[in-house]
């Protein structure tokens, strides 16, 4: 691969465009624009009948770098953090421009806010468990994720998987994130640094949570953190979770772990049986509302029985 910093990004690949490996041969053709970032494009590409999706960019180190997070992600056994790695290589344009590309397994799914949907409220929790796993072996492997947003996010399904895509912030723990949005960002809400440790990706995994209960990604004003404070409040599908939110935004948990472990403490916990206590309430009321009937039922035939005796008596005695 060869590094050159002057290019401009290939953004208006057409349909049916052919992008063929230098080094490998293998060839590409171009559906569509997947999305697009500051170092590279992704195109929807079919190579005999099965979609991938490739990354085209300009900055080879850059390229080099996140084949390497994909490494590490199939490094990870019984996990699949992120897209498969599929190939690595340049494509020479008809006019002898060179530019790096990897290839990724396409990832077929909804966005998070689409899959939460008419779904009950534990969703939310139960997909942010799963996200938590992942980061906490991504953090293990001395990685930080950087920018996490509800754009790098996909449910698969069956069974449903939240799945990481786009690795194009991940970081090495310990250095600057290199990339990341606003809305999600610690730095941006004066929560932080922009230092790539865990307690960066799980600033930003709150985020994710309030931009999904919210509906939408709202500015920060002048207070940034009173803005937080008063938006939490407000967000009653956030209620169960909290403190939670609030130790993350503190920084007070120092590994994806521990957060992980609130978490599923909170899904299983009180609420849990809360509901089995709601569950019981209503299975006594329906046995308390038998008894009454039966009760009813039972005066309801002495009386029939004590008219008659009285209506026959009568009559014997006229």
């Amino acid at each position: 691969m060869q590094v050159n910093h002057t290019k401009k990004l290939v953004t208006n690949l057409k349909r049916g465009t052919i992008i063929r490996g230098k080094w490998n041969g293998t060839q590409y053709q171009v559906i569509q624009k997947l999305g697009e970032g500051a170092c590279g494009i992704v195109y929807l590409c079919e190579r005999n009948g099965v979609y991938t999706a490739l990354k085209i960019g300009t900055d080879s180190s850059r390229i080099i770098t996140e084949v390497n997070v994909l490494k590490t992600f199939q490094k990870v056994q019984g996990k699949r953090l992120g897209p498969s790695l599929l190939d690595v290589d340049d494509w020479v344009t008809p006019a002898g421009v060179t530019y790096p590309y990897y290839v990724m397994e396409y990832l077929k799914g909804q966005e998070l806010a689409s899959f939460l949907h008419g779904r009950g409220k534990e969703w939310l929790g139960v997909m942010m468990l799963q996200l938590l796993s992942d980061l906490e072996e991504l953090h293990e492997q001395g990685w930080v994720f950087g920018d996490l947003k509800t754009d790098n996010l996909l449910v698969t399904s069956p069974p449903p998987k939240l799945r990481l895509i786009d690795v194009g912030g991940t970081t090495k723990i310990g250095r600057a994130i290199k990339e990341y949005t606003e809305f999600y960002d610690r730095g941006y809400w004066q929560g932080g640094s922009r230092k790539a440790d865990p307690a960066y990706d799980l600033f930003a995994l709150t985020m994710v949570m309030m931009e999904v209960a919210h509906g939408r990604r709202f500015e920060r004003g002048a207070n940034p953190q009173q803005t937080l404070e008063k938006k939490l409040q407000q967000l009653e599908l956030l209620k169960p979770y909290r403190r939670l939110i609030k130790k993350a935004w503190h920084g007070e948990y120092s590994s994806s772990y521990e957060m992980k472990k609130e978490l599923s403490s909170i899904l299983n916990g009180p609420s849990k049986y809360k509901m089995m206590e709601n569950r019981h309430t209503r299975v006594s009321r329906r046995k308390e509302a038998r008894k009454t009937s039966f009760a009813a039922a039972e005066l309801g035939v002495i009386f029939l029985s004590l008219l008659l005796f009285y209506f026959l008596f009568s009559i014997i005695a006229w």
